[in-house]
């Protein structure tokens, strides 16, 4: 009977959630239940569903971009400058330099000058270059796993030493262990820290990036701060720059930021590394210029310029039905497939499932979302060994691509 009361109550109290997210949704201007067909186009979270899984009927679910249309500022800004006949060489704009200092400043205090902006075209190129920069072949580079998997492969494909410091899942939340942090970076080159992080989604405490700083300041460990998910922080959560937590994070940082996550628009491959020690911003530079690695294009700067300075209002609604896709999905999981639970991110639209209560091996785990459920996820795996009996899902889709989903998702769990 308890049982029967259970799954009424939650099914009255989803009901009443999706009613108030449906109201929620058409409140907004920008219509994020557009469902555009990606087909055609060399999407990789589309086109690469043969190459990875060897067939093609999976909802994409995977690949860390949007399924929304780019913000119309972005893609205006790239239409007009197309109207010109003439594609030449472009230098970088004093107006690409202002709006990134005036969307630090505004959105998180973050005082930057023109200086300290470094263009890299994406944000993994980005640390690959920094590696390059200030380490050498052997140099030890500490990571903490679960998170995303390029952290690990730029170290082992570059013959630097990989370092490990695992996070501890506490309540449904990733946490840093600062005991093993402190033995652990003992002897590395470089820390990068994923903040926030992916996949779990955590905004990090103050007090965590505080320390993290006064450690790494003390073992003379430098800091690569990859902060890609930081415009994608929920309310009411706040996004805090490494940078800004001590003076001694500021002088030993190399943060990476970027637009392209939270516009939708990582094509275009427009990042920036911020330095603030000018001891290290020299060598960083100088390496940059040796292979004209900051050249950029005309398209990226539109575009940054475009983001950081008309994107405020598109994306306040793009969170807020980011927010209600998670909501949603967290609701219908506990429903439908308690034995899967989400992990709420604090910041981004990867949500990280936790399906160790299944009782699958990992192989058998993933064969279960692609055979039975015919959804396309990331292997947790992919994001160090302590993703084992974990999926990452990613929710910035149509609501009605993810109620899709999470219907099959719900039959294949009711047929194991």
């Amino acid at each position: 009977m308890f049982r029967v009361i259970f799954f009424e109550a939650m099914r009255i109290y989803l009901y009443f959630c999706v009613k108030k997210m449906n109201k929620n949704r058409k409140n907004m201007k920008y219509n994020f239940d557009e469902v555009i067909d990606r087909g055609g186009t060399s999407a990789i979270k589309v086109e690469g569903l043969q190459e990875n899984w060897g067939r093609t009927d999976l909802i994409p679910l995977w690949v860390a971009d949007m399924d929304f249309a780019t913000a119309p500022f972005v893609t205006e800004a790239i239409r007009k400058r197309c109207e010109h006949p003439v594609l030449g060489y472009t230098s970088k704009p004093d107006s690409y330099y202002q709006a990134i200092i005036n969307w630090n400043k505004v959105r998180y205090g973050l005082e930057v000058e023109k200086e300290m902006i470094h263009f890299v075209p994406g944000i993994v190129p980005g640390l690959g270059m920094a590696l390059n920069t200030f380490t050498e072949k052997g140099d030890k580079v500490m990571i903490q796993p679960p998170v995303y998997g390029p952290f690990h492969w730029l170290n082992t494909r570059g013959d630097r030493t990989l370092v490990t410091n695992p996070l501890k899942l506490i309540d449904g939340i990733y946490r840093m262990d600062m005991e093993a942090f402190r033995r652990d970076i003992k002897g590395c080159k470089v820390f990068i820290l994923c903040n926030p992080h992916n996949p779990g989604g955590v905004v990090w405490t103050e007090e965590e990036l505080k320390e993290v700083a006064e450690i790494c300041y003390e073992e003379g460990v430098l800091v690569f701060s990859d902060e890609i998910h930081a415009d994608l922080t929920l309310p009411p959560h706040k996004h805090r720059p490494f940078a800004m937590v001590s003076e001694k994070a500021r002088m030993n940082c190399v943060t990476f930021m970027s637009p392209s996550k939270a516009f939708n628009m990582p094509g275009l491959t427009a990042s920036h590394a911020l330095i603030f020690n000018p001891k290290l911003r020299r060598k960083f530079h100088a390496y940059l210029e040796s292979c004209e690695l900051d050249l950029g294009h005309v398209f990226a700067f539109l575009a940054i310029e475009a983001a950081y300075t008309h994107g405020t209002e598109w994306l306040d609604q793009c969170l807020a039905y980011i927010q209600g896709n998670i909501d949603y999905v967290d609701e219908f999981l506990k429903l439908h497939t308690p034995k899967i639970k989400a992990i709420r991110p604090q910041a981004s639209f990867l949500v990280w499932l936790d399906c160790r209560e299944m009782g699958l091996a990992q192989d058998a785990l993933n064969d279960f979302f692609v055979d039975k459920a015919h959804l396309a996820l990331n292997n947790g795996v992919a994001f160090g060994e302590e993703g084992e009996g974990f999926m990452r899902l990613n929710v910035a889709s149509p609501r009605s691509v993810l109620e899709k989903a999470m219907k099959q998702l719900a039959d294949a769990y009711a047929a194991l």
